[in-house]
């Protein structure tokens, strides 16, 4: 059974005799099935009756009912009424708009709108760079989405898709200040996608693609990038990539090897391995094996091939090896998994090197649980919130695009890339690291501002920044 989790978490209201010894009836009833409770609260009290709401964690829905079911079989205990935590939290969205300056005399609407405000377009127009200190576009990112692989659910559509890219904008705003705005759109054409982008592009200053299927999300990154002048990225790609990198920079650190003389083997050819293996060469990787479904992928194969699969053919495996992912875990020292559930047997991980580093980083479920892998490694990721070592991307983003505003760049490098990677590895000092913490935790507030420094100057360093002073450094903006 699945570990309980706040993401499957019920406020359950109960009213009943406030007699000894029913509330710790009610607590071993949720225990008896495996609920967890997170908090008990007195809602009401009248004469001889109690109301308390019981905030429990499940494993999921059908777990969910079987605790209330359990609650309802108590004598003299009655189920008000039962509340899913998650679709409270959701209700009416989970981002608003707000306004930044007050509107209450005839001169602030003057100046806010007409006759003031056309002085400013007309400012705009002479100088179109002005854009980015006169409006919202110095500090706005579009979370652009067709709903074509949306997390671990696939291809739901746009409106199903809503959830998580108001999501994404709500964690842009509470981590890096950036403003964000999904933008969920139903076509899944890669030409009306790059065309809808490009025409809405003069809005924002960056573009955060999003669960959009591979391989077309790499043409539509790739076009887009090429067409508009304000930075796109993809963050299943690149964000995934920059954090696995960061965490494996401090997992070699941990078992004494070096990216140079490591044999990597992942599973898992989309856009996110093609991604995550670019950055692995460029640490130094040489020996790097990628399988999907039909096993390792090699110079030569030619079934199930398509683009991605293409460039990893001739990037990785330098020696052309065939097999299952089974035949090529033998003698690795790391796994790292973006694939699917279940795929690593404990077996596999036994017939790693010595000290194996495992990152399963499926979800909901990986590749092989902690719990399974957990005797057999010396360090263990996954990309869930309840084991150690958590790979999220989240750890990214935020002050990724952070710099990116910051210094108003055109696009996204790959040194860019590895400056964001090497500024989240060095949050943890080395003295620090430990085979349990090789990664910060999501909600460690020097994250993103470390990775927003280490991006801005990257992209000062690399000319395609518009400003060429990091934040703090100048009271005036560059010349153009």
């Amino acid at each position: 059974m699945k570990l309980p989790s706040p993401s499957y978490s019920l406020t359950i209201r109960l009213s009943y005799p406030d007699s000894p010894g029913l509330l710790g009836r009610i607590t071993s009833a949720i225990g008896e099935a495996n609920g967890y409770i997170g908090a008990v609260d007195i809602v009401d009290v009248r004469g001889s009756h109690i109301t308390r709401d019981f905030t429990v964690n499940a494993s999921d829905v059908a777990h969910g009912e079987a605790i209330t079911a359990a609650l309802r079989s108590i004598p003299d205990i009655e189920v008000v009424k039962v509340s899913d935590r998650t679709f409270l939290m959701h209700l009416g969205g989970k981002i608003e708009v707000n306004s930044k300056i007050p509107v209450k005399t005839r001169d602030d609407l003057s100046m806010a709108y007409t006759p003031g405000v056309a002085r400013v377009c007309m400012a705009i127009h002479d100088d179109p760079e002005a854009a980015f200190n006169l409006t919202i576009r110095r500090n706005t990112v579009a979370v652009v989405t067709d709903g074509s692989a949306v997390l671990g659910l696939g291809n739901i559509g746009p409106k199903a898709a809503m959830p998580v890219m108001e999501g994404k904008a709500l964690l842009f705003k509470e981590f890096a200040g950036v403003d964000a705005f999904p933008i969920c759109l139903d076509t899944q054409d890669p030409e009306q996608i790059i065309e809808t982008v490009r025409q809405i592009a003069p809005t924002f200053g960056g573009i955060n693609l999003e669960d959009i299927s591979s391989p077309r999300c790499v043409e539509i990154e790739q076009r887009l990038d090429d067409l508009i002048d304000i930075p796109v990225f993809h963050d299943d790609q690149h964000g995934t990539a920059i954090v696995v990198t960061a965490a494996l920079t401090n997992a070699l650190k941990i078992v004494n090897k070096t990216p140079e003389n490591i044999r990597v083997t992942m599973s898992g050819a989309g856009a996110a391995g093609m991604a995550i293996a670019r950055l692995l060469k460029l640490i130094g990787v040489q020996q790097l094996i990628v399988t999907d479904r039909r096993g390792a992928i090699y110079r030569g194969r030619t079934e199930s091939m398509n683009p991605v699969k293409d460039w990893l053919a001739e990037n990785t495996n330098p020696d052309a090896e065939s097999g299952s992912l089974s035949d090529v875990m033998k003698g690795a020292d790391v796994f790292i998994g973006v694939s699917a559930a279940g795929l690593v047997s404990v077996d596999d991980v036994k017939s790693m090197a010595p000290d194996p580093i495992v990152f399963a980083l499926a979800n909901p479920d990986p590749e092989i649980s902690p719990e399974d892998a957990g005797p057999f490694v010396k360090v263990m990721a996954t990309g869930r919130s309840d084991y150690a070592n958590q790979c999220n991307n989240v750890l990214c983003f935020p002050g990724m695009f952070r710099g990116l505003l910051d210094v108003r760049a055109h696009t996204v490098t790959d040194k860019m890339k590895m400056a964001a990677a090497l500024a989240i590895a060095n949050v943890i000092g080395e003295n620090e690291l430990l085979p349990s913490y090789i990664i910060p935790s999501v909600f460690n507030r020097r994250v993103a501002p470390a990775v927003a420094q280490a991006v801005a100057q990257a992209a000062i360093d690399e000319g395609v920044a518009r400003k060429t002073t990091l934040p703090g450094t100048s009271t005036h903006d560059e010349p153009h």
